[in-house]
């Protein structure tokens, strides 16, 4: 099962894996969300180190959706410490709240507006929610960065209504940002 299929050929798919007409399904990613399978109890997972903790959640809750013992093989191609951390977490962890949190300590959040999915990006933000900080200190530390994003947004809109080519004066070191940005986006890796 792949993306590049075409939905009638997936949904065919999926079908006879339901049905227990196939009893092994390989599959790209595109099993992470929307499949349900009860009887579905083992999945491995290869190359479990280069996928998020999230996604890895995901794909774990494809099985154990029956009255049968389930199972998730993690495969990992790297003995990184950080990425047997990583995979611990998600042994040791159900909670897919704490578990985005853990990958964002573990990994960085990477670009905003590029391409790269893990690291420490370019833009320095203060993390307000510690590892172990009460749920309702999170919560509220959480909804003040909400908040605070939001406010930023709308800041951001107001003023590429009023000036969309960054044209204005006072405008002109943000333009520069961008250029380097799009500059930066632009050149090969």
């Amino acid at each position: 099962l792949h993306g590049r299929m075409r939905p009638k050929e997936k949904d065919a798919l999926m079908r006879r894996f339901r049905d227990g007409d196939m009893d092994i399904l390989v599959t790209t990613a595109v099993v992470e969300v929307g499949i349900d399978v009860p009887n579905a109890t083992v999945m491995l997972i290869e190359g479990a180190d280069r996928f998020g903790l999230a996604q890895l959640h995901q794909f774990r809750g494809r099985v154990g959706r029956g009255e049968h013992r389930s199972y998730c093989l993690l495969l990992s191609e790297s003995e990184s410490e950080t990425a047997n951390q990583r995979l611990q977490a998600l042994v040791d962890n159900t909670d897919g709240f704490e578990l985005a949190q853990k990958d964002l300590e573990l990994r960085g959040p990477g670009d905003f507006f590029g391409t790269r999915q893990s690291g420490l990006p370019n833009l320095r933000m203060a993390n307000f929610v510690e590892p172990n900080m009460p749920e309702k200190e999170r919560d509220k530390a959480t909804e003040s960065l909400q908040k605070m994003l939001e406010a930023t947004r709308r800041e951001a809109i107001q003023l590429l209504k009023a000036d969309p080519r960054l044209e204005q004066p006072e405008h002109a070191p943000l333009a520069a940002q961008v250029a380097r940005f799009l500059e930066k986006a632009a050149s090969p890796a």
